[in-house]
């Protein structure tokens, strides 16, 4: 099937909520047998890759085959709202349909829509870290997890709000919470907010692009896989917390934590387009009559941890706290994440170690590079460029390289910044030449040493590097100095991930390790367009 292409938009990022939440993506699912009665062509968020024995049960049972095209959080949004879904896909199923109703040309484009299971956005605290602050066997507030939360009485990681819908909904629960009126948050009551919700996402040491991503990235941390610091909960859908429980890989069990004055629910809905073939709607009417019935709806339940949409399959989970509202309108959604990004969280700093040797010569290259770094500093007017341009209080170096690594230049952009500090950076990527060899792990090690130097002068801040090479080391140090350096490095060191860019012939085994080594992955840029690659990465640092 046609990938659709990845679009700008953000507001609609959310609109689609994928459980791949952004990023994710694989290869097409199909399930079923191909002599089918009809095939469902399904855009899909990539979690829903687990339904596969559900799912073949379910063709041989209707004659309908399923398609699913597992799709990044961006990608599915714009699809819908654009149109574009409905050349290739018959249906959606995301986690949630209720970002589509703050947009009339998306909310047009689909039809009838099916709750097929359901999953609450909680907190997961490891279990003597919920013994230590008193929170085990009681109930337990939003109010409470933001005061210790701003104690520093433990620490969490979450998804990228912009690009995940299980951190969307933490953001949106936490602020409703707060304001305890019991309706939908208004724009005065999002800003209102701001102090508590600074307190509470000052806990936050972890970040992610995908929720996926993220329970990986805390495995490996409290297994020590993972040089970085380890952390002490996640906020995350509930039945990826329970599989992490079930999978029997933690040292100890994460305790849930569902807050007693409201949570956000991801319920799955199974949605046929509205422009769908009468042949299309009769399968998907099928389908879902399937999918509801009660032995199927226990067998997702055992195989996913979800809760069934049908009443009275299972017993209630015990403890249920009420629903919070969502915001009605689209501005509401928009200032939530201006002052998640440019005032609320923990400031970030960010090292992008560029290529700029002689392969890197022309437009599709060097002047790709160019069009990115610019589009992070604000030429991609796109909501989904607001939200993934450089943030306020963020800390960028770009460190070029080519046979060596070339000074350094770091700028700072200022919590009201309105232009001038992301153009500096923009008139620096501008000014890349391309000429020389590749240097590569010698400017990695260069990264390292200006990432110590920055963090001992302001240790509170998320610090990552990103790698974009377009060839094979070629000058100064090797992988294998570099994998002796990455097990030596300073205790400051070891949580910096490296995010590594593939792109033109760059060795995509050696990113791969650099990536595993570091705590970081790989993106692909040789398929998809440098600038939103570098977009993407935006969730991760």
């Amino acid at each position: 099937m046609r990938r659709i292409a990845t679009a700008a938009v953000a507001v609609l990022a959310l609109v689609a909520g994928c459980g791949g939440d952004g990023g994710d993506t694989g290869p097409g699912l199909g399930v079923g047998p191909e002599n089918a009665d009809v095939t469902l062509r399904v855009l899909a968020g990539s979690e829903l890759l687990d339904l596969e024995p559900v799912l073949a049960d379910a063709a041989a049972a209707t004659g309908v085959r399923i398609e699913l095209d597992p799709v990044g959080t961006l990608d599915g949004a714009e699809a819908v709202a654009s149109g574009a879904a409905e050349t290739d896909h018959d249906a959606i199923w995301f986690s949630s349909n209720r970002y589509l109703a703050l947009q009339p040309e998306a909310q047009a484009r689909l039809g009838t829509a099916v709750d097929i299971m359901s999953s609450p956005v909680v907190l997961g605290l490891r279990r003597s870290v919920a013994e230590r602050v008193g929170w085990s066997g009681r109930p337990v507030t939003w109010a409470e997890i933001a005061a210790a939360a701003g104690a520093r009485q433990f620490t969490y990681g979450m998804t990228d709000p912009s690009a995940s819908n299980s951190g969307f909904s933490a953001v949106v629960a936490v602020a409703t919470a707060l304001v305890g009126s019991g309706s939908a948050l208004t724009l005065e009551q999002a800003e209102s907010t701001a102090p508590a919700l600074r307190d509470f996402f000052g806990a936050q040491t972890l970040s992610a692009g995908s929720s996926g991503f993220l329970q990986d990235a805390f495995v490996r941390r409290v297994t020590g896989a993972d040089p970085g610091e380890p952390v002490d909960g996640l906020i995350n859908y509930e039945s990826v917390l329970l599989g992490m429980n079930a999978a029997g890989t933690l040292p100890e069990p994460l305790e849930l934590i569902r807050p007693a004055d409201g949570i956000v629910t991801a319920e799955y809905p199974f949605t046929v387009l509205a422009a769908a073939s009468p042949e299309a709607r009769d399968a998907h009417r099928r389908l879902v009559e399937h999918l509801r019935t009660p032995d199927v709806q226990r067998a997702i339940a055992e195989l996913t941890h979800r809760q069934p949409a049908v009443p009275g399959v299972l017993p209630a989970p015990a403890g249920v706290a009420v629903e919070l509202p969502f915001p009605s309108q689209a501005d509401v959604v928009d200032a939530l994440l201006t002052s998640y990004f440019d005032k609320l969280r923990r400031p970030s700093r960010t090292i992008y170690v560029l290529d700029t040797s002689g392969s890197m010569e022309g437009d599709e290259r060097i002047g790709a590079l160019r069009r990115a770094l610019a589009g992070l500093a604000g030429a991609d007017a796109s909501l989904t460029g607001q939200f993934r341009r450089f943030r306020g209080r963020e800390q960028v170096t770009l460190l070029p390289f080519s046979d060596s690594p070339s000074s350094p230049q770091t700028f700072t952009v200022a919590a009201d910044d309105t232009g001038p500090d992301r153009q500096a950076i923009a008139d620096a990527g501008a000014a890349l030449q391309p000429r020389g060899g590749t240097a590569i792990y010698e400017s990695l090690e260069a990264a390292y040493r200006v990432a110590e130097q920055q963090i001992a002068a302001d240790p509170d801040r998320f610090t990552s590097i990103v790698l974009m090479t377009d060839g094979e080391n070629t000058a100064g140090s090797g992988l294998q100095d570099f994998q002796v350096f990455a097990a030596t490095r300073a205790p400051a060191l070891r949580g910096v991930p490296v995010f590594c860019v593939v792109f033109g012939e760059s060795d995509a085994g050696e990113m791969e390790e650099v990536a595993e080594l570091t705590g970081g992955r790989t993106f692909d840029a040789r398929t998809a367009p440098l600038a939103e690659v570098f977009k993407e990465i935006r969730g991760y640092v």
